[in-house]
């Protein structure tokens, strides 16, 4: 068993720096008539650090899993209930076919942009091809957590490479009370990946890589590729633990495998190439089909010109539009195969030499 490496977190808070970090979120002075009671919830979230209260309401776990005795998050059990729900519907042949739509831009009109983004405007197509073919479209548009109250996606804070078994599916490190990290949208983000029957990706790119929300969610869904669906083996995050069962064996299970996918990524000088296969590589090593050439694009929106021309560039390149409605076509086609068993994993049936 290798050693378990500590020394880089710093030390605790004190109660005084708390208390300068706590009160940032009053800054506004309408709060200042209510200080008395500020003051009253801040000694409540204190008490809930020193105590380490990350899941403040829990229950047995119950005959399902390893420990039935193992006190855990019922806001992890219910998301795990709404994901086995999900996965039951994803393989009721009798179910509607779904495809995820995610806009993977952090922008749009309510944030500070002013302005719908045009991977918006890429996903609006995509939208109307899925419905005209009676497929259900579930857009998911990532930009919300910049414009939206409440809306943020965590931070993955790689236990996975410290033992795979320490990454649960679904993740378990949010939502943590104790540290105010309540505000998570994977639970949901999570289960509207396992209903789909396909995916598509529709991203703009940023300094050749995917914008912040994107990336945050590509980084979170790590546990939906070898991740740990009891976290009594574990009892929450013992390293030591983990670190035995993988030691022992882990077959790094692929919880979203046998998934179409689509790629729509749009840029204006550079980047877009990369981006796109750094998307379709992902998509396929979490055990995801892509639905042939016609389903994964890069393009260049008014390349090298003037942003502020940007919207009226797309308006005119007719082409990539259509492009963009070949993905579409090309994942309902996909989608339709495989339910009706004519398409498949080619690889599934090999053994991986080196898994991971």
């Amino acid at each position: 068993m290798s050693e378990i490496r500590t020394g880089q977190a710093p030390a605790p808070l004190t109660r005084e720096q708390f208390h300068t970090l706590y009160q940032v979120r009053f800054y506004d002075p309408a709060y200042a008539v209510e200080q008395e009671a500020i003051a009253r919830l801040e000694e409540i979230a204190w008490q809930a650090i020193q105590d380490g209260r990350k899941a403040p309401i829990t229950q047995a776990a119950g005959p399902e899993f390893a420990d039935p005795s193992y006190q855990i998050s019922v806001q992890w059990l219910e998301t795990r209930k709404r994901l086995r729900l999900a996965q039951a519907r994803w393989e009721d042949s009798a179910a509607p076919s779904r495809v995820l739509l995610i806009c993977g831009s952090a922008r749009n009109d309510g944030s500070c942009a002013g302005e719908n983004s045009k991977t918006w405007r890429l996903t609006g197509l995509a939208q109307q091809i899925v419905e005209q073919a009676g497929v259900e479209a579930d857009v998911l548009d990532l930009s919300l957590v910049t414009s939206e109250y409440g809306r943020s996606i965590q931070p993955c804070k790689g236990c996975v490479s410290s033992a795979m078994p320490l990454c649960h599916w679904p993740c378990s490190c949010y939502p943590n009370h104790a540290l105010d990290h309540a505000d998570d949208w994977m639970a949901e983000i999570y289960e509207r990946w396992v209903a789909a029957h396909a995916v598509i990706i529709l991203a703009p790119t940023y300094w050749y890589q995917s914008p912040g929300p994107l990336k945050q969610m590509i980084d979170r869904m790590v546990c939906a590729d070898g991740g740990n669906p009891d976290p009594t083996t574990t009892h929450g995050k013992h390293l030591a633990e983990a670190r035995l069962i993988e030691q022992q064996g882990w077959d790094y299970p692929k919880h979203l495998a046998g998934r179409a996918f689509g790629v729509v990524v749009h840029g204006d000088v550079a980047g877009v190439e990369v981006h796109r296969r750094n998307l379709c590589d992902w998509l396929e090593w979490m055990g995801m089909i892509d639905a042939g050439a016609a389903a994964k694009i890069d393009r260049y929106i008014a390349y090298y010109e003037s942003y502020y021309g940007s919207h009226a560039a797309l308006d005119k390149d007719t082409a990539m539009q259509e492009e963009v409605r070949n993905v579409a076509r090309a994942v309902v086609s996909a989608v339709a195969e495989l339910r009706a068993g004519r398409l498949s994993r080619p690889d599934k049936q090999t053994r991986p030499p080196r898994p991971k």
